[in-house]
């Protein structure tokens, strides 16, 4: 009995130091990974294209900052591509990115700051965007960096600038409804009660962003305050339960935009965004285009979105 109970301390001990190693030899174990880099190429639109702009302009190039990746953006991005030893392929991605950035402090007062400034506000924050880092941009750096677990006081570095403009979406076509941070990946093939639809799990007050660009129509009844995306393609996409709405009925939205907060108003139980995907009139499954955009991957058509399999 004795050689038995030390035999399971002892094993105990080993499993417990194996996770403590873990924990301190690889941080992420203990919190939730740096989303990746957006990638931005011709034909997106968005805030972070937007930022992307504003940082072009701060290096030097001249370009419309409008939001939208045209021939212009294209030529000021291989232009600076080519200044900084990078193939000029025009796209920018990690390492463009990794190049574009620069380390910020409040006081600051330059194009990088309407870069950051820009970027805040996917999720929320209603900032002003003059390029004068005061005391609201302060407070919503401080806010956004507490929120995400981040370190290094109110300095804006590489890592900051990750986590700004890779999560939330924002970057071309498509973005994810929350913040990549919000919820583990494993939710977002949760199958609905009993249609084609998902629930995710929030707190009250999330920043909800448009999956897709389109134009906005507000809902009500069971859904509380709701808001449907009409998309361009003609996909129509519909959030309930929010606790605000933060875009008009009518307005025209892009990918990324923030349009309200989740809540629980409506037929709820609790604190939640409830999504449909409708194609055609018809409900479709939402779990595979949510793990894509999850995972930067490549987004299936909404056409081929199942219709049965996600439910209970």
């Amino acid at each position: 009995m004795r050689t038995a109970l030390r035999r399971v301390a002892v094993w105990l001990a080993t499993a417990t130091l194996t996770v403590t190693a873990l924990v301190l030899t690889n941080p992420s174990a203990a919190q939730a990974a740096t989303p990746a880099w957006p990638t931005l190429s011709g034909g997106m639109s968005g805030p972070n294209v937007a930022s992307a702009q504003f940082l072009l302009r701060h290096h030097g190039q001249t370009l419309t900052v409008d939001g939208a990746f045209t021939t212009g953006t294209t030529a000021a991005v291989r232009a600076f591509q080519t200044a900084s030893g990078l193939p000029a392929d025009g796209v920018v991605g990690p390492l463009t990115w990794s190049r574009l950035v620069v380390t910020l402090d409040p006081g600051a007062s330059n194009n990088a700051v309407r870069a950051l400034q820009t970027a805040l506000n996917k999720y929320g924050y209603g900032l002003t965007v003059d390029g004068a880092w005061g005391a609201a941009t302060t407070s919503a750096v401080t806010a956004f960096k507490t929120g995400r677990g981040l370190t290094g006081g109110t300095t804006v570095g590489a890592t900051t600038w990750q986590w700004l403009l890779g999560d939330g979406g924002g970057g071309g076509t498509y973005a994810l409804v929350i913040g990549r941070s919000v919820l583990p990946r494993s939710e977002y093939d949760d199958p609905h009660h009993d249609y084609p639809a998902i629930d995710l799990p929030t707190n009250s007050g999330v920043t909800t962003y448009a999956i897709t660009a389109g134009t906005v129509g507000h809902a009500g009844g069971g859904c509380g305050y709701g808001i449907g995306i009409t998309a361009d393609d003609g996909t129509y996409y519909l959030y309930c339960h929010l606790s605000s709405r933060a875009v008009a009925d009518g307005a025209r939205v892009v990918a990324g935009q923030v349009i309200g907060y989740t809540g629980s108003t409506g037929n709820s139980t609790g604190p939640h965004l409830h999504l449909e995907v409708r194609v055609g009139g018809a409900n479709r499954c939402p779990q595979n285009l949510l793990l894509a955009l999850y995972d930067n991957a490549a987004v299936p058509a909404p056409g081929t979105l199942p219709t049965t399999g996600c439910t209970y």
